[in-house]
């Protein structure tokens, strides 16, 4: 029986028995940690990205269930979240992207790949789709848009504040290290009180602290929409 918190949270129909062979690749001087289920008669394959304050164990579940259904998923943690190794005081957004290109490059072998992003990881999906030419579909929990006011506003803790996040950052130490639950609306990530605080208090997630080099970069960052089909969708 699986023992991953966040399954508790999916009603008892969608809780998958799978669990994830946990890999590594590494990239550049980075050791990045893939959660992974093999299936190499599956005629299609989801790549899991998740955003902030979150990582590859706390979206499994929901991974799983597309197991169950004959794909072929891998889940990767990002640099600072989840069990991947990396110097956290210089990662940026950028380097989110320039991996995600990467991996789909390496994992590419003739199979549809559908990229399914949650949260923050819905528009990265989305853009990292219009610059690889091995995605078949993006399927988005949400898209929203750093660079729009109002979503500044939403997924920051700022409230009307958030329009001074993007200069303020440009002006703070770009290595000093914040966790994200202060600065990200973890409380927020859910219409469940209970999984919003396991999410805010997960120090693979929610605990975890980012420089705000990375924040900045995050904000500042202007993102492309691809050419493949977007469907967009929200968990319950």
């Amino acid at each position: 029986m699986t023992t991953n918190p966040y399954t508790a949270f999916l009603p008892l129909p969608y809780r998958s028995q799978v669990e994830p062979e946990h890999t590594w690749w590494q990239w550049r001087d980075n050791k990045i940690h893939i959660a992974r289920a093999r299936r190499p008669k599956a005629r299609a394959r989801v790549l899991v990205i998740h955003g902030m304050g979150a990582h590859s164990g706390a979206l499994w579940p929901h991974a799983a269930t597309l197991v169950d259904r004959g794909f072929e998923v891998l889940a990767v943690d990002l640099p600072l979240f989840g069990l991947t190794v990396c110097d956290p005081t210089e990662v940026l957004y950028s380097d989110w992207i320039a991996l995600l290109i990467d991996l789909i490059e390496e994992e590419h072998d003739g199979r549809p790949l559908i990229l399914f992003g949650a949260s923050v990881g819905g528009l990265l999906a989305a853009h990292v789709a219009s610059k690889s030419t091995h995605v078949a579909h993006v399927v988005a929990t949400c898209l929203m848009n750093p660079a729009d006011p109002l979503a500044r506003r939403k997924m920051t803790r700022f409230g009307s504040l958030a329009i001074l996040t993007k200069p303020l950052l440009k002006l703070a130490p770009g290595r000093k290290m914040v966790r994200i639950r202060s600065f990200a609306r973890i409380s927020k990530m859910s219409r469940s009180p209970g999984l919003s605080k396991l999410c805010a208090s997960d120090e693979l997630g929610g605990g975890v602290k980012v420089p705000l080099r990375f924040l900045s970069s995050y904000l500042h960052f202007k993102h492309d929409m691809p050419t493949v089909p977007v469907t967009l969708v929200h968990p319950g």
